[in-house]
């Protein structure tokens, strides 16, 4: 059975070539923001519900063991946009050093390949909205946009979209005619404020469940709604079936339910800003009608697989800098990456000096089939080695049982960061 999917899946895909013969598909790139990866009806959440989300996994290609480069927002947006990991760009922190103005850093974004302004030069509309981090949108050449210069992760009103409707995304589709395009919709949801609608908080409230807790999965749902409003509408205008729909969460969150806060954010210690898969892990989603076949797939996907995936897709070569995958190859059966590490680094929130992501990093992470290694860059710290499959949660670290497998892992990682090369 194995292969006869491999074999429709490959008959579905449309390979770059064919895409620029045929009309260029649109490309809504949905964009979680502070979700964990376990937070999802088709992930097995037992009391979230999220059946917008569902249904598009159901007509998708779903990969559950996705990682994003950096466990925080920026950084992740950064990568995503990108293709490339933070310590290549040199955005992997939120905020600049203390006395660096932010738009010191603008130039970060405006300097390299991006996927929004790759696609401008192939003829395509884009639209930025809700999260963005990088000062105006014509910064990363979206060519249309909800920030403006002076906004730190977005416009008040930008941050707005899915609260408060999705008119602005809807008004840009209609003006862009036959015109291709790419809506960037990153809501702020389900990150805080939790102040998800009255309706929703009353069907997560129950009895002696933390009502931070009951807050954050009703804004989990909020947000599958604005997904399910927007995806309705791109069927009933007939835009579903030449749209490529691509699902990612931007970092993990796992919800902290004491009394007493343990971080800034009232998130756990083992997920966003951690190296854990509380913070790096989270599903990829890609729905693309005709071409590729629904399916669940097990290989490990990186952040950095989007922008060459969506690209290639739009009949767009992606530049070398962009190492990642394109997962439509790996769809059809034409690239086996089931033996491919994935990688992850992990920064302080406020960046030390710029242009030196050593002096701001905390930990690397590498995954490699079942097993994973965290490695503290602070060498007096013990590594961390777990086996995923057997303990998701991270529990039991193996590292003084599996010494060869460590000094493996080491190397990998040492191969890949080396912000010098």
């Amino acid at each position: 059975m194995a292969v006869v999917r491999m074999l429709i899946a490959a008959a579905l895909v449309v390979c770059p070539a064919a895409a620029r013969a045929a009309k260029p598909p649109n490309v809504l790139l949905i964009i979680s923001d502070d979700q964990g990866w376990t937070d999802f009806g088709f992930m097995g959440h037992p009391v979230v519900q999220t059946p917008h989300l569902d249904r598009l996994a159901s007509q998708s290609v779903v990969f559950p063991n996705g990682y994003v480069t950096v466990p925080l927002c920026r950084p992740s947006l950064a990568s995503i946009m990108t293709g490339q990991y933070g310590f290549r760009t040199g955005i992997y922190c939120n905020n600049p050093p203390d006395g660096v103005p932010r738009t010191k850093t603008h130039h970060l974004i405006q300097q390299v390949p991006t996927l929004p302004r790759l696609l401008g030069k192939a003829g395509y509309r884009s639209f930025q909205t809700g999260k963005f981090w990088e000062g105006k949108h014509e910064n990363a050449g979206f060519t249309h946009g909800m920030t403006g210069e002076g906004d730190r992760h977005g416009s008040r009103k930008g941050l707005q979209i899915g609260r408060d409707g999705l008119q602005p995304i809807y008004d840009f589709i209609e003006e862009s005619g036959d015109t291709p395009w790419l809506v960037w919709y990153a809501p702020f949801m389900p990150h805080a404020p939790h102040n998800p609608p009255e309706r929703l908080l009353k069907k997560y409230t129950a009895e002696g469940r933390s009502p931070r807790l009951a807050a954050y999965w009703a804004m989990c749902e909020w947000l599958d709604e604005t997904c399910g409003e927007l995806l309705g509408y791109l069927e009933r205008r007939g835009l579903a079936e030449n749209t490529l729909v691509v699902f990612i969460v931007d970092n993990g969150w796992i919800q902290e339910t004491g009394p007493v806060r343990q971080s800034v954010g009232w998130f756990t210690p083992k997920s966003k800003l951690s190296p854990y898969d509380g913070g790096l892990r989270t599903p990829v989603i890609i729905r693309w009608p005709g071409r590729v076949a629904p399916q669940k797939r097990e290989e490990l996907v990186s952040s950095i697989d989007l922008a060459p995936t969506i690209l290639r897709a739009c009949g767009v070569e992606p530049p070398p800098e962009m190492t990642g995958v394109d997962l439509l190859q790996v769809i059809a059966g034409k690239h086996d990456i089931r033996n491919r590490p994935v990688f992850g680094e992990v920064y302080v929130h406020t960046e030390v000096a710029v242009g030196e992501p050593a002096k701001s990093l905390v930990h690397r992470v590498v995954r490699q089939g079942e097993w994973k290694l965290i490695l503290p860059y602070d060498t007096s710290k013990p590594a961390e080695l777990y086996h995923i499959t057997e303990d998701p949660t991270e529990e039991r670290n193996l590292a003084k049982e599996h010494p060869d497998r460590v000094a493996e892992l080491t190397q990998l990682l040492d191969r890949w960061w080396n912000p010098r090369e």
